[in-house]
């Protein structure tokens, strides 16, 4: 059996929307609308650092390999790091760029990739930056993930193909079989394979580092699947956000969904915590914690 615990968060309206977890164990999440940057632990306390550019659009974030935590500016152009006592550091990205996704690379740097600007973009904890364009304008690159092979995977929503880039900037692109299919979320799986949600085509992808996609449908009709997490229990987890509900999926294509208490949360970000919960980020300004009874 599993239940969905809720927590409420004091600012009212923040929106939350991307979600991890820190080197300190507790989960980092970013406020859309309440340009903050919130930290909540497995025992529900909440921590809210705000960010100094107003309206800066925050949306993804994810652990560096140096403790902080990173996060893209979407409105702002910028790349944001703070640190695990909540001091803030922005970089400023050319006018225009739309940093969206963001992850480590094994490179020890963080990649991103910029929606407006079609381009995937490497910047080094100095500060250093890289960018990439990619071979077809207006793909609108979303979320992105290292691999097993050691490249940086990313899905390419308008395109509708699954991208690579190697770390010296190769770039590869593999077409979906579905039709606007309207790729959002990747992860890799524990089988070594990326794993991807089509918020269009209603499905969760699969696709090898050689290039091979398989899709299974989810059961509930517009589901909107959103981002998708690779769980420790050999599964796949990902976010309905028309449906209301967790999607799980496993290494055997059964996928099983959960429904969350509040109506239309719109449930965005979700990370596997250290505590074997899947912690989600709910825009109706909650954070939401999927765990076994």
């Amino acid at each position: 059996m599993r239940k969905i615990v809720e927590y409420a968060l004091p600012t009212h309206g923040s929106g939350p929307y991307g979600i991890t977890v820190g080197s300190d164990g507790a989960f980092w999440f970013t406020q859309n609308k309440g340009n903050q940057i919130g930290r909540i632990t497995v025992t529900g306390e909440v921590s809210e650092y705000r960010v100094p550019t107003p309206d800066a659009g925050l949306t993804v974030i994810t652990s560096g390999i140096d403790g902080d935590l990173w996060f893209t500016e979407n409105k702002a152009n910028k790349i944001g790091r703070i640190t695990l006592q909540g001091e803030i550091t922005e970089y400023p990205l050319a006018a225009g760029t739309g940093p969206y996704g963001i992850t480590t690379g094994p490179d020890g740097a963080m990649w991103f990739t910029a929606i407006t600007g079609n381009t995937i973009g490497r910047i080094s904890a100095s500060g250093e930056l890289s960018q990439y364009s990619l071979p077809r304008p207006g793909s609108f690159p979303s979320f992105i993930v290292a691999g097993s092979d050691g490249a940086l995977w990313f899905t390419q929503n308008q395109s509708n193909q699954i991208g690579k880039i190697t770390t010296t900037g190769t770039i590869v692109e593999y077409p979906i079989p579905t039709p606007h299919a309207g790729p959002v979320g990747i992860t890799a799986g524990p089988d070594g394979a990326l794993w991807f949600v089509e918020i269009n085509g209603n499905k969760i992808g699969r696709i090898t580092t050689s290039g091979e996609i398989e899709e299974y449908p989810i059961p509930t009709a517009d589901a909107r699947p959103h981002a998708i997490t690779s769980g420790k229990d050999n599964a796949l987890w990902f976010t309905e956000w028309g449906s209301n509900q967790i999607g799980r999926v496993t290494l055997t294509r059964e996928i099983t969904e959960f429904p969350i208490p509040t109506n239309q949360s719109e449930p965005h970000g979700l990370v596997w915590g250290p505590d074997g919960s899947v912690w989600f980020a709910e825009e109706c300004n909650q954070i939401g914690r999927l765990i076994r009874e």
